[in-house]
């Protein structure tokens, strides 16, 4: 993959919030590092009447007090904003494309454009379907070059949905242009996981049903809602978090190393885990599928008291299940995975625990051993963290544990950020980081199962747990029947045992 001549980059939704926090500071670092093609400008369209000018005053303002930007990067910011262009229209509005395409005629020129494109659509869910069919109307697309188009999850609400919006897109993109973003897969830390994995001769023999006794994966945060009422009601956490986040990572926990790390070896092996995972009848899920809502708490009100939420919402905004894996690999490892907001702190990691020695020479002093873990975090304080075997000091042979870690930020390394590496990627043409449409089909196909489950049986409980806390009770049941217990992370990786930010 290599970078085109000449790109233009063109937002849908240029005045709102994620591309002012997210996509602006990302395009800001790509280039002060001399990463853009030779020839590249960003058109940015919304609604909201701007001219050039005020645009790139409004984002200049915003851009310098982004905490995402170092002072060097905010001093180029005139440099960069001299590539920065807007149209006013409305990306619901047929009739206004006919203006995009007349400003991208006009920009051409200048920028020896023939045609490449590379559309973000950064923009409520409802214009997913719009703005591909009104692109296509205007003539944009018929053009010579290449057109790529960049969508932002939701990739769908259910099966139906998803594969509907997989048709639009279908109609009007190639697959391998099509980048469905998962900021989670330009994680650092998420593609370090690949590397312990299937680059370390320590790890990589025992990545297996043999050593491996049970894996926890949660995504949880120390907020609630906020402003997105509306949207969240209609969502919920398995919607939001479940079907996309979480199961990307149980992917590439559990997928067999790609014969090819590219864009065919990578997703291929993704499908595969996803077609692995035990079917989901009534009975399973009834078992092993816990929803909860958060409730007051000490200081923070509960969701139904939130803005834009139905006062009698039975919307999860926790959700912990037990999913196993029917293959050669993992046949008999649970996978526990937890996602839930207001939480006692914001965290994303996932913990390998292995299982213990077959034969407990040595005890410990108090409690059970229960085996080494590896904690792989993925935010905040990302970093990889083994927990040991090793001998308590003092009299007698008493087992005790160490811990070796090596931490991102205390070590000077920079994990760079998410959108920064997908948007260059996007740019370059590599579409291994991002969603593929058999993956979405695949996901949605086995959680539509929940989802019907929750309809067919509107009695299935909904627990409430106190915001602030670690969610219901019945969570926990859920992993102890596997004579575990959730592992309730700090916000720092190391040292927790000592102390704990929340």
């Amino acid at each position: 993959m290599s970078l085109p001549h000449s790109l233009f980059l063109v937002i849908f939704g240029a005045s709102g919030d994620l591309t002012r926090r997210k996509l602006m500071p990302a395009l800001v670092k790509i280039h002060n590092e001399g990463r853009f093609p030779p020839h590249f400008a960003i058109v940015g369209c919304a609604r909201t009447a701007y001219s050039d000018e005020t645009y790139r005053s409004y984002l200049k303002e915003e851009l310098a007090k982004s905490p995402s930007l170092d002072e060097k990067e905010k001093a180029s910011l005139d440099d960069f904003l001299s590539t920065v262009y807007y149209q006013s229209m409305d990306p619901a509005d047929a009739f206004t494309y006919s203006r995009l395409n007349e400003r991208l005629k006009a920009l051409s020129p200048q920028y020896e454009n023939d045609g490449n494109y590379l559309f973000y659509l950064a923009t409520p869910p409802l214009l997913y379907e719009l703005i591909p069919k009104y692109l296509h109307d205007a003539g944009i697309l018929k053009k010579p070059g290449l057109k790529r188009i960049i969508v932002e999850k939701p990739f769908g609400y259910d099966l139906a949905s998803a594969r509907k919006l997989n048709k639009i897109y279908a109609t009007y993109f190639k697959e391998e242009d099509i980048y469905r973003i998962d900021h989670f897969l330009g994680k650092e830390t998420v593609q370090n996981i690949m590397v312990t994995r299937f680059g370390s001769t320590i790890y990589e023999p025992i990545w297996n049903r043999n050593y491996i006794d049970y894996v926890e994966i949660t995504a949880v945060e120390n907020m609630g809602i906020g402003t997105r009422g509306g949207y969240y009601d209609g969502s919920g956490a398995l919607r939001d978090m479940v079907q996309n986040h979480l199961m990307q990572l149980l992917a590439i926990t559990a997928m067999e190393p790609p014969a090819k790390f590219d864009k065919d070896g990578f997703r291929n092996e993704v499908i595969k885990v996803y077609q692995s995972l035990h079917p989901l009848t009534d009975e399973y899920i009834r078992e092993n599928v816990i929803r909860g809502q958060y409730v007051a708490g000490e200081t923070q009100a509960g969701y139904r008291e939130e803005k834009n939420v139905n006062p009698d919402s039975r919307t999860d905004t926790y959700v912990a299940m037990c999913l196993k894996i029917d293959n050669w690999r993992w046949q008999g490892v649970p996978f526990y995975i937890r996602t839930g907001k207001q939480m006692p702190t914001k965290v994303t990691e996932i913990v390998v625990h292995f299982k213990p020695a077959p034969m407990q020479m040595f005890k410990m002093k108090e409690g059970f051993y229960r085996g080494e873990e590896l904690i792989l975090r993925i935010q905040p304080d990302e970093g990889i963290l083994q927990r040991i075997a090793m001998k308590a000091p003092g009299s007698g042979f008493y087992m005790g544990t160490m811990e070796m870690d090596y931490s991102y930020d205390r070590n000077a390394q920079e994990t760079g950020d998410a959108y920064v590496r997908l948007l260059e990627d996007s740019l370059a043409g590599d579409p291994t980081l991002f969603t593929r449409s058999d993956a979405v089909e695949e996901s949605w196909t086995y959680f539509d199962k929940i989802l019907d489950y929750w309809k067919k049986y509107p009695e299935t409980p909904l627990y409430g747990y106190p915001a602030g806390t670690w969610g219901p009770k019945e969570a926990d049941v859920l992993i102890e029947r596997s004579h575990a217990e959730w592992t309730n992370p700090c916000k720092n990786l190391t040292h927790s045992k000592l102390y704990c930010l929340l």
